[in-house]
């Protein structure tokens, strides 16, 4: 066994580390939310990552995004994938295009870190609607993660559940419209937003991705 993981062993035994092992995690979005969700469920030994994004690194994402300090100009997906040996990259937008063709079925776990709430409403569609197909993956998602500054308010809910955050109430808004009847979990604060802009401030980003990743790692060991 890689050393990197002799203190994941200690916490986790070996039925529980086989698991993570064994397990599929597709990340969508590698931003100031999922850079980080990718860095935590990667040194803890999660078996098979596949990372989709589409953008480019630029200097204002060195403030909050693994990979930008050195990346500037480059594809996040091949930054990413050069520093997490052995993760998959696809250099995709998650549109609807990508949502409607793609094999989700493959996966256990499905974590969305993207901002696009459009899309986010047609992958809750095809991935947690009801009826619910037994083969599809968990739905993890994250909300709106900036202007804000105090990690210990962010939680973790069913999106029906998710309160105080302008864009979980588009998100749920959008749902309804959609008339999506399932359900999935998000990650949300309800802290008051503390500017107007869309300012950001790494502690609560990634908190954001940290967050969604440790409920991942959660519902594969419970599994």
């Amino acid at each position: 066994m890689d050393k990197r993981f002799t203190r994941t062993l200690l916490l986790f035994k070996d039925d529980g580390f086989k698991k993570l092992q064994d397990s599929k995690v597709l990340l969508l979005g590698v931003g100031g939310v999922g850079s980080f969700a990718l860095d935590c469920l990667y040194r803890t030994g999660i078996g098979n990552i596949c990372i989709v994004d589409y953008d480019k690194f630029d200097e204002t994402n060195q403030n909050r995004q693994i990979g930008a300090l050195e990346g500037v100009g480059q594809k996040k997906v091949e930054v990413l994938a050069k520093k997490y040996q052995g993760i998959n990259a696809i250099d995709s937008k998650v549109d609807e295009e990508f949502i409607n063709s793609f094999n989700f079925e493959s996966y256990d776990i499905v974590i969305d870190a993207i901002d696009d709430i459009n899309a986010k409403i047609l992958l809750a569609l095809k991935i947690a609607n009801k009826p619910k197909i037994k083969t599809m993956p968990i739905l993890l998602s994250s909300t709106g993660s900036a202007k804000k500054l105090d990690p210990s308010k962010i939680e973790f809910a069913s999106i029906w559940k998710s309160h105080g955050d302008k864009f979980a109430r588009k998100f749920r808004e959008g749902l309804k419209k959609a008339n999506f009847r399932g359900d999935f979990y998000v990650a949300f604060s309800p802290e008051v937003p503390k500017c107007k802009e869309l300012g950001s401030f790494s502690g609560v980003t990634a908190s954001f991705g940290l967050r969604l990743a440790s409920e991942a790692i959660s519902f594969i060991l419970r599994s």
